[in-house]
């Protein structure tokens, strides 16, 4: 039964807005969606499945939670027009942002990740980018819509922000000119990712010191998250992602992160707690990133 709506089922008393680092910020925003819907129910199914993951992480050797993790209400915008969506969280991210916290946003749609970003880059003016996707998202619109998920990378990447994409595997002419011409994107694709981690020593070098991460959960394989709104063939694993973020985490210093493109599929919870995990793993890199290795699960 779910008796919580807090991230890891943790206590709010415990675990309160001004003593908390972490602020878990769910948003669940649906509107620009092409094909599948359903991503407004990704951060009530996200928060649900995290109160069943273990809160010992054995590869850092930590139990990620006791920096403290608060949980804020569901925040939807006044005006649920995409603008002004983003917009407005811009504003709601950069109050949170006034005192040393990391924010992590729940979504909803990859549109909202604009206005995170914003807000990280006004407190992290160095501020750069790792995109996890099956898709570009580099389109200057969509559907007559600037602000259509399909888009969402175009938006951040117009704040001049280095960003590099991992999983690729869906993109279109018009975003693969405009990366030609920006210079400051790197797309790792899908049949590049597959073939060996060796790409990230040089991808990593477009990024600053200061990493933003924006994860669509349709880069997993559709096998693993079959409930996305374009799921696309192929795709990454756990364990893909878990290398890539363990990399970043020793290299660069992860400021903020939002995880979106959820639709939870009725009668299938495996989707919703490897969300939860890999969220909770995200926190664990950013704030044990000397810690990251190899899962160690015997005694040496």
């Amino acid at each position: 039964m779910f008796l919580s709506s807090n991230f890891l089922g943790i206590p709010e008393e415990e675990h309160t807005l001004e003593k908390s680092r972490v602020v878990v910020l769910p948003v669940p925003y649906e509107r620009t969606v092409s094909y599948g819907v359903g991503t407004k129910n990704g951060p009530a199914a996200i928060l649900e499945a995290s109160h069943y993951v273990e809160l010992y992480d054995d590869e850092l050797d930590e139990e990620t939670y006791r920096i403290g993790v608060h949980t804020l209400r569901p925040w939807l915008p006044e005006d649920m027009e995409p603008a002004s969506c983003v917009e407005e969280l811009e504003r709601v991210v950069a109050d949170l942002l006034e005192k040393p916290r990391f924010v992590l946003s729940l979504g909803g749609e990859h549109s909202i990740s604009r206005g995170p970003i914003a807000a990280h880059r006004a407190r992290y003016p160095n501020l750069s980018i790792l995109h996890f996707d099956a898709h570009g998202d580099l389109r200057d619109e969509y559907e007559g819509q600037k602000f259509s998920h399909a888009c969402a990378a175009r938006r951040w990447v117009e704040l001049d922000l280095p960003t590099v994409q991992v999983g690729i595997r869906s993109i279109s002419r018009e975003e693969v000119e405009f990366v030609r011409q920006k210079g400051t994107i790197r797309v790792v694709s899908n049949r590049e990712m597959h073939r060996s981690d060796d790409w990230m020593e040089g991808a990593f070098g477009l990024l600053s010191d200061e990493v933003y991460v924006t994860f669509d959960v349709d880069f997993f394989d559709g096998s693993l998250v079959p409930g996305t709104g374009t799921p696309e063939p192929g795709g990454g694993t756990y364990d893909q992602a878990l290398r890539i973020l363990r990399r970043l985490a020793i290299s660069r210093r992860i400021v903020g992160a939002d995880v979106v493109e959820h639709s939870p599929v009725p009668g299938n919870r495996a989707p919703d707690f490897m969300i939860a995990k890999l969220c909770y793993k995200l926190l664990g890199y950013a704030h044990f990133p000397k810690k990251a290795k190899e899962p160690i699960l015997s005694p040496q």
